[in-house]
């Protein structure tokens, strides 16, 4: 510890400009959120604000993005200082702050960390740093500050660093320039305390700080290498790697705010900004998507983005769980609503797939998606045969276009087939429409004929239809050969009126049955459109006229598949998946027998699967020239901008060896074809699911180009505990290598604590009791502290019988039931453990390892060290019986007690 009374001079002179510069910030920051530096309309030339409303919302923009700025600055004025000297020996210093100040802030040295200059803050002394001007300086000071506002202005456990002077840890500036205790000699207990305050103020090194609450470190400066990382270009590709604490998260996040922040990208990344938004539905500022394992870590990375000031609305950050349920519900039309036609309900027990579809997923992709593109292609082929097969030579031509593009043609072309047919459709639609005015004046004509003869005819068919009910939403064996064979005019329209909805019903079921008369088959019985047709008997079509109507709606049938090839290739998808699993099931491959689940049942990982086709081979699609050129607005790409839509300028995944290869690959090909902007964090060490991404290749196959860099320094764990969380990663077979603590910080600590035998809730209870009483004892106040369980059904109980056995000392113990939030930042909190991943606290206790090992063997030694890691200096753990034989070469490391 340095000595109070040796006090290196640089520091105090830089602690009173810390100090004196956070009082002028904030007074200039305050007087900007209430003084005349605002756009108006007048002063950029808007006169007439009905007609320039765009330009208003800009200026709006503009006005509340610097209230913003000037709000952040009043309550932290600064994260760091620096001096750099040029060339000449000149010094210079500079004060970083989070975000962006605003250019109106004139008089003070202050620069973003998000600025090319701000990289300084996370440099070393002694480093040679290059500006944006080419002018090179030398880094002379560095101070790390973490400002708070009570009386006065302070900064917290600063870190001092200069090349005159030893690193220190300042624990108060203001204690530090407090009257030094010989200025008290008149009152000896005075001076006394405050040499022994002094000297506990200033700390040899860097000290690691106590976790007082629950959530993710804020960390405002990174280290170098981790700033670099955010610093990379907008149109990267990357993997961050490393163990728990080392910023990674907080990499990405940092990442983001810079990339959001248009006056600190270069000019290369801001025309890439415009040519995303030019084909993109939303601006920059939004297009951005950010996926969490759990509710629970996205909670609170919605806390660090708004530290960061960032808008994170639950549409831009969430679970893919969440996500992918909107995009096939809402989006693609996958699952069942009231209101579409998806044919599939996710269940998340469904039964339908082997141990080798979970363990194989990206094979069993592979196989799905060259299967589907084979089919649709050979669908394509049946139909143009078909209409050149027909005996009206001006129907066989239409055939001969899609003839030529389908010969040879292989899953590899389908890009090259949906851009050439849709290229050929105007000659085909204008003869679809002449087949399409016939047969709607045919139909037309029978209505009105048997309105002649009935003027309640459509009444009473109204009234047979409601009894209809549910029928009409049978339509679960529906073939999938057919599912495309109904023409756009065919929908019923949801708010379409009584006699409007009769007459679409008549027609719809007479279109149905000249079809299938015509193809030879017959309507299947107690459907909707069998039943109609039963009722109108002979009020329908007459013998010839239903032959000619049949005949040509299967012309119009095989013509439409040929004319809006991109339509069937993404909307046909999900029937085309229903198809391969029929066939695949048959071949008793991926699939479970049939009668062990309905067909209209899908596990999320098929549904993933599902996703995964449409995604990839709809971002195919979208780069095409011609796609590109007509995607706003022409006809034959609308099925393709609800793709557009989906995609976003920039994707970001939090914890990404959680979530599997297929997973992956559908958040990468939801990052814009354009910049292809794709980061995510994870640790193969840290993976809690079985499907989970398991090696480098298999993220590499989930997102094609993406590279990989690994964080090796971890700022969470003490000395102890970083050596058991590396025993535990050689136990399970991995590498150790990355898990290195920061050199010139206090990592010393106490050894995680073990107690064998205790299976009673009470017992537990009361030896859990005994050590949160004893680290409150250590640290002073009551840290951050979790309790780890087994499962939900165990965190209620212990948290009653622990709270029970604190309450004498006014400790409340919280069950966080489904890994919510509950509870006060000095609360101790009870999780299963799966809720976890992510967040640190200053104390783990991990319960029941031992049963952990019994039932969880594929994942044990993943979730031992999860749990193990969570905790930055205290970490305890139980077994009922014994410690697990695998961990024996362990025990050496555990104490009793503290």
């Amino acid at each position: 510890m340095a000595d109070a009374h040796a006090t290196p001079g640089p520091i105090a002179v830089t602690a009173e400009d810390v100090l004196e510069t956070f009082q002028t910030i904030e007074q200039r920051a305050r007087q900007g959120l209430q003084g005349d530096t605002y756009l108006s309309a007048e002063s950029i030339g808007v006169m007439n604000p009905t007609r320039e409303a765009a330009a208003l919302q800009t200026l709006e923009r503009i006005n509340s993005e610097k209230a913003s700025a000037y709000l952040a600055l009043s309550r932290e004025p600064a994260i760091a200082r620096v001096v750099v000297a040029d060339e000449s020996g000149a010094l210079r210093t500079y004060y970083v702050c989070r975000s962006s100040p605003p250019a109106s802030l004139s008089g003070v040295p202050l620069i973003s960390y998000r600025s090319p200059m701000g990289a300084l803050a996370s440099r070393t002394v002694g480093a040679t740093f290059r500006r944006p001007d080419g002018m090179e300086v030398e880094l002379r000071q560095r101070a790390r500050l973490f400002p708070f506002r009570q009386d006065a202005w302070d900064s917290r456990d600063s870190i001092f660093e200069g090349d005159d002077f030893a690193t220190v840890t300042v624990r108060s500036l203001r204690e530090l320039l407090a009257p030094p205790a010989a200025d008290l000699e008149d009152d000896p207990l005075e001076a006394l305390l405050a040499a022994e305050e002094q000297a506990g103020n200033l700390i040899a090194g860097v000290r690691r700080s106590v976790i007082t609450k629950m959530g993710l470190r804020d960390r405002p400066v990174l280290d170098e290498y981790q700033d670099g990382i955010f610093r990379l270009s907008l149109a990267s590709r990357l993997l961050i790697l490393g163990p728990p604490g080392t910023g990674k998260t907080t990499t990405l996040i940092r990442r983001l705010g810079q990339k959001l922040d248009a006056e600190f990208l270069d000019e290369d990344e801001k025309d890439l900004v415009r040519r995303l938004d030019e084909a993109s539905d939303l601006p920059h500022a939004q297009s951005w998507l950010m996926f969490t394992p759990t509710d629970l870590l996205r909670h609170y990375v919605k806390e660090a983005f708004a530290r960061e000031g960032i808008a994170a609305s639950e549409q831009r950050i969430g679970t893919w769980a969440a996500y992918r349920v909107d995009l096939a519900r809402n989006r693609f039309g996958i699952l069942r609503t009231a209101a579409s036609s998806g044919i599939f309900v996710l269940k998340e027990a469904a039964t339908t797939l082997t141990s080798a579809a979970h363990k194989q997923l990206t094979t069993w992709y592979a196989d799905f998606d060259q299967w589907q593109k084979t089919a649709w292609l050979e669908s394509l082929r049946q139909a143009a045969q078909a209409l050149a097969d027909d005996p009206d030579p001006s129907v066989a031509r239409l055939a001969a276009t899609a003839l030529e593009a389908l010969a040879g043609a292989g899953p590899d072309d389908v890009g090259t087939v949906v851009v050439t047919l849709s290229a050929a459709s105007r000659v085909l639609l204008d003869r679809i429409a002449e087949m399409r005015a016939f047969t709607d004046g045919k139909l037309k004509e029978a209505l009105t004929l048997q309105l002649r003869r009935n003027r309640a005819f459509i009444e009473e068919l109204a009234r047979f239809i409601d009894t209809l009910a549910d029928a009409a939403t049978e339509t679960d064996d529906e073939d999938d050969e057919d599912a495309d064979e109904e023409e756009e005019d065919d929908v019923v329209e949801l708010d379409a009126g009584r006699i409007k909805a009769t007459v679409q019903a008549y027609e719809r079921s007479l279109r149905s049955y000249a079809r299938t008369r015509a193809k030879g088959k017959s309507l299947k019985k107690g459907r909707r459109a069998s039943r109609i047709v039963e009722w109108l008997g002979e009020r329908g079509l007459a013998p010839a006229e239903l032959a000619a109507v049949g005949r040509s709606l299967v012309q119009q049938s095989l013509a439409r598949k040929l004319v809006n090839p991109a339509r069937s290739f993404v909307n046909q998808m999900p029937h085309r998946y229903r198809s391969f699993r029929r066939v695949r099931q048959a071949e008793a491959s991926w699939y479970t027998p049939a009668g062990n689940y309905l067909k209209t049942d899908l596990h999320p990982l098929e549904l993933d699967i599902v996703l995964l086709a449409l995604l990839r081979n709809g971002a195919a699609l979208l780069q095409r020239p011609a796609v590109q050129r007509g995607i706003a607005d022409a006809p034959e790409w609308a099925a393709l901008r609800p793709l557009r839509g989906a995609m976003r300028h920039q994707v970001l995944v939090d914890e990404a060896t959680d979530f599997s290869p297929v997973q992956l690959g559908c958040m990468a090909a939801l990052a814009h074809p354009i910049g292809r902007s794709f980061f995510a964090c994870g640790d193969f060490n840290q993976r809690l699911t079985t499907w989970g991404s398991r090696s480098l290749d298999e993220v590499r196959w989930a997102c094609p180009g993406i590279g990989d860099q690994t964080i090796h320094i971890s700022y969470r764990q003490s000395t102890q505990l970083n050596e058991l969380a590396k025993g535990i990663v050689r136990l399970g077979g991995g590498d150790d290598s990355a898990m290195e603590l920061p050199e010139g910080v206090d990592n010393d600590g106490v050894p995680p604590v073990l107690v064998e035998g205790l299976s009673a809730t009470g017992g537990l209870a009361a030896w859990l009791a005994d050590r949160v009483r004893e680290i409150e004892a250590f640290v002073k106040s009551l840290p951050s502290i979790a309790v780890l369980v087994m499962s939900e059904a165990e965190v209620e109980p212990l948290a009653s019988a622990l709270s029970e056995r604190l309450a004498d000392h006014n400790i409340k113990a919280v069950p966080c039931r489904d890994g919510q939030t509950m509870g006060n930042e000095n609360d101790v909190r009870v999780f299963d453990i799966q809720h976890i991943k992510g967040l640190e606290f200053e104390a783990v206790f991990f319960v029941g390892i031992d049963r952990l090992a019994a039932e969880q063997p594929e994942l044990f030694d993943k979730y031992l060290y999860v749990g193990t890691t969570r905790a930055a200096t205290y970490l305890g753990m139980t077994c009922q019986e014994s410690l697990p034989a695998a961990l024996d070469a362990l025990r050496p490391m555990f104490a009793a007690r503290w």
